[in-house]
């Protein structure tokens, strides 16, 4: 089971309970005789003594349901322009650990997180406890030398939040937890990836994708039903026994012509209303399939911008891929053509955009250089400082981009380090995965040191 790392005795692994936002529904009441039915008068919503709060009400239409709903939209699209600017950093305690690749979040104070030395743990956000968990073994156990220094480079959770799909000890296999006690319940080592797995999605709450380095995609069904005859505990020292799977469908990525040996599958995004696959590849091409029983290409698109395609994103409310790059992020809309909206420019240097996501209309971009970005994509311009600093004050944007510097993080201090960068005391942290705690208004962020030498960690909590 899980260890914890952080003090002398072992504990078991983590209850990770699965967050869910419930909203009581209202209904009308009804009369169980056959008389007629005296309507009583409706009472109105409470309301806020605030007149800004009131005037903004009358100006969507009313006290109403659709005008309730209007407003809740208007004040929901205004926090999420706000918040980027309120937000405070607090930096977290990952020890030794090298280069976080992947993480999202469990409940309201749990991250679990994948890193490049291969390990999968979660950390309490506001203890700073780390709970390392078993990775799931091959049935035959081959693990390359070479494979070793991979790691983790997705994590992501099912709709329900009740599956967690990530990498295996083998990073070439799918490893698939129970939430909310993260007890493995199976494992696609069979017929699967002859490479590192950089990419996972889910299509729906059984169905998963992975995109792997050796140019595939696999569709993985995953049945807790049909497990529970192969899942048992072993008798002796209490190890769970998990299933080995393989893929219902594989499918290669069509070699370009320039560039055809480079057609590695870097990131994946899934458009779950039209049941369709976004996927990426290094050599500089946009892949969408449709996802059903089977992965069906639709189109390949050449990317404007071709240099470290790393990351991609989806906005359901757009309907609107986004591609991370070297210095830039493209935006594809499929329904109105790729080009119709202005790629915008991270002007970080040329290290690149790291990690990318979306909320509503705003865009989230974590760069090479330790510092994060907003960008509006409605306006078509990135959120701006303001010119006071005082959160109170009515004053107008400053002109200036607003970025969050992250902090210094942990880096070895070992010989490449000594050798190469001439013991240079502060780096910065690409930003390798970052995901939001919407409900609670909290980003959680990590990463480590660029260059692939450099031993080293960065872990936040923006609040």
């Amino acid at each position: 089971m899980a260890q914890q790392q952080t003090g002398s005795r072992k504990r078991k692994a983590p209850a990770v309970e699965a967050g869910a936002e419930s909203s009581p529904s209202q209904g009308l009441a009804a009369a169980d005789g056959e008389g007629p039915l005296v309507l009583k008068r409706q009472r109105r919503p409470a309301t806020c003594s605030s007149m800004v709060h009131y005037l903004k009400v009358r100006e969507v239409g009313g006290w109403g349901p659709a005008g309730l709903q209007g407003f809740d939209g208007e004040m929901r699209g205004y926090a999420v322009q706000r918040l980027p600017e309120l937000l405070t950093e607090r930096q977290l305690d990952l020890g030794t650990l090298n280069k976080v690749f992947a993480s999202q979040w469990l409940n309201s104070r749990q991250v679990v997180c994948g890193t490049k030395c291969n390990t999968l743990f979660v950390v309490d956000v506001q203890s700073g406890h780390i709970t390392r968990i078993p990775l799931l073994r091959d049935r035959e156990a081959r693990l390359a030398q070479d494979q070793q220094g991979c790691g983790i480079h997705a994590i992501e959770l099912n709709p329900s939040k009740t599956l967690l799909a990530t990498g295996g000890e083998n990073p070439n296999s799918l490893a698939i937890y129970q939430l909310p006690t993260l007890d493995p319940l199976c494992l696609g080592d069979r017929h699967g990836h002859k490479d590192w797995i950089f990419a996972v999605a889910w299509l729906s709450d059984t169905v998963a994708v992975s995109g792997s380095r050796d140019g595939t995609v696999a569709l993985w069904q995953m049945d807790p039903d049909k497990f529970d005859d192969t899942v048992a505990w072993h008798s002796e020292v209490g190890l769970p026994v998990y299933a080995h799977i393989r893929p219902k469908d594989v499918e290669a990525i069509p070699r370009a012509i320039i560039n055809p040996s480079n057609r590695k599958v870097r990131a994946l995004a899934c458009g779950a209303k039209n049941q369709e696959l976004g996927a990426v590849s290094l050599d500089g091409y946009f892949h969408l399939w449709k996802a059903r029983s089977t992965l069906s290409r639709l189109l390949s698109i050449r990317l404007p911008y071709f240099r470290d395609n790393v990351c991609l994103t989806y906005c359901d409310d757009m309907s609107v891929y986004a591609v991370g790059s070297h210095s830039h992020v493209s935006f594809l809309d499929l329904r109105q053509g790729q080009q119709n909206i202005r790629p915008l420019c991270s002007r970080e240097g040329g290290t690149g955009v790291r990690s990318l996501s979306f909320y509503r209309h705003i865009i989230t971009v974590g760069t090479g250089q330790g510092s994060l970005l907003f960008y509006d994509i409605r306006a078509q311009k990135f959120l701006e400082e303001r010119a006071s600093a005082n959160l109170e004050s009515s004053s107008g944007p400053s002109g200036r981009k607003l970025r969050l510097a992250c902090g210094r993080g942990w880096l070895n201090h070992n010989d490449f380090w000594v050798n190469y960068f001439g013991g240079m005391e502060v780096f910065p942290n690409a930003l390798y995965t970052h995901c939001y705690n919407w409900p609670e208004m909290k980003l959680f962020v990590a990463g480590g040191p660029l260059p692939a030498g450099l031993h080293g960690n960065y872990a936040g909590l923006w609040s």
